[in-house]
């Protein structure tokens, strides 16, 4: 007769480790918020006037553009619509739709994610072996292949399933926040929301400085955060 004993997985222990991967993949979207905001920045301040990720800014500068008779202004703002529509469409076709089933983090997410690396290391050559010598239609193909870049990771934090997790879209995040200390929801609800926000604005003035006054090391922003949740996402188990 067998002697082997059954594998026994108490629920208080399953509930604590849940608790362990969600909390660990709230701070991956916060880095992944960080990487979001130094593109931005970059994006403004370096490749045109037109930010990587925020398609509302980027619809408003396409309607100012139109008012003011802006050719240049129209063409930044429009091809990084169009390149995040695109990142977006890539991402969706890799990462699926949320199942029922899915783990904490999906392993399709983390796929996204590599696909996203390889969009950035795309920028990264380029951005060095142009650096010298900048170029308008350079710093618009860099701009979209950045926007196309975040529509990708746009998609896979999708993926999750989760309404109002984004790192990305964040006005939605910001109105949560101000709802719920409005309703005196306690700190431990808006706390995630918080750091998702404080995320964002510390990569967007890091991305400036980078941007401003070390330019050659600005591809870093991007990449380095990205690799940081990579390689972790891809030991998690759920």
């Amino acid at each position: 007769m067998s002697s082997t004993v059954p594998h026994v997985i108490h629920p208080h222990v399953a509930a604590q480790e849940d608790q362990h991967l969600l909390r660990r993949r709230h701070a991956l979207v916060v880095v992944l918020t960080f990487l979001t905001g130094s593109a931005d920045a970059i994006g403004f301040l370096s490749l045109g006037g037109a930010f990587a990720s925020v398609m509302t800014g980027n619809m408003v500068l396409l309607g100012l553009s139109a008012g003011r008779g802006d050719g240049e202004l129209a063409l930044t703002s429009g091809c990084a619509i169009i390149s995040f529509i695109v990142g977006v469409l890539a991402g969706a076709r890799v990462v699926g739709s949320a199942q029922p089933d899915d783990p904490v983090w999906p392993r399709r997410v983390t796929w996204a994610l590599v696909l996203e690396l390889l969009v950035f290391v795309v920028f990264l050559v380029v951005w060095e072996v142009t650096f010298r010598a900048p170029d308008a239609r350079v710093h618009l193909a860099l701009l979209m292949l950045s926007a196309a870049a975040l529509g990708v990771q746009s998609s896979a934090i999708q993926r999750f399933g989760v309404p109002g997790l984004s790192s990305t879209y964040l006005t939605g995040t910001l109105t949560s926040l101000i709802a719920g200390v409005a309703a005196r929801s306690p700190w431990a609800d808006l706390r995630p929301k918080a750091q998702v926000l404080l995320g964002l604005m510390v990569g967007a003035a890091v991305g400036a400085l980078v941007a401003l006054h070390l330019p050659v090391v600005a591809p870093a922003l991007l990449i380095v955060p990205l690799v940081l949740v990579i390689a972790v996402s891809a030991r998690m188990r759920a």
